[in-house]
């Protein structure tokens, strides 16, 4: 006998899950600021959602210096390692107030949960954050050939998770996330500021405003 397939929620980790966007804006100030780039943050806002190269290629195309394939990558591994050292202290503290209740009710709920996350930190920071556990599958993002604003990362999610992506839902804080959520036949909960996030289709102040029957709504519509 068949049954209905179940419902997914895919996260995305950075400025959803827990705040790393802001040690991801002060590693990528200090790299700005090497090559002579003023960076706040309106810059840094551009960036979210945005993979690790394709960032600094951003930064570094506002540079009036020039640089070899070697001098970027080397630019690339040193704002990583800056952000690594800020990471390692994270606590399960630092996961955002309401997201372990929303967590736990989607699974008492029967919901298949993943994490679509752009940065190949992921892993690590969940488990500094005391979530890796809660999630199903996490993507690999070194093994994601498109970055976000294209479907790609939230499609593999789906697959790893056996949904189809129509019974799937995203949550995302950037305009590059919830493109990609849209691109992937997906409901977008936009978590930050209506301005920004246009193409969600609906906006919540914080996760922890998320509920399960919230979700249910969007995937019922």
């Amino acid at each position: 006998m068949s049954s209905e397939p179940r419902n997914a929620v895919i996260f995305d980790l950075d400025g959803v899950l827990t705040d790393t966007a802001h040690f991801h804006f002060i590693a990528w100030q200090k790299i700005a600021h090497q090559v002579g780039v003023e960076f706040g943050e309106a810059e840094n806002e551009a960036l979210k959602g945005i993979d690790r190269m394709r960032s600094l290629e951003m930064i570094l195309s506002r540079s009036d210096m020039t640089f070899t394939d070697a001098e970027v990558f080397a630019l690339a591994e040193q704002k990583n390692t800056h952000y690594q050292s800020l990471i390692a202290e994270m606590t399960p503290d630092d996961v955002f107030p309401g997201v372990n209740t929303l967590i736990q009710g989607l699974k008492a709920e029967g919901f298949g949960l993943g994490v679509a996350s752009v940065s190949k930190n992921a892993e690590f920071v969940l488990t500094r954050i005391g979530l890796l556990d809660e999630f199903e599958f996490v993507a690999d993002a070194a093994k994601i050939k498109n970055t976000k604003p294209d479907p790609e990362i939230f499609l593999t999610v789906a697959s790893a998770l056996s949904v189809p992506p129509e019974q799937c839902i995203g949550i995302e804080d950037s305009q590059a996330g919830v493109t990609a959520i849209k691109a992937a036949n997906m409901p977008a909960i936009g978590v930050g500021s209506a301005d920004t996030l246009t193409q969600a289709d609906t906006i919540v102040a914080r996760t922890g405003d998320i509920t399960p029957a919230l979700i249910t709504q969007w995937l019922n519509k």
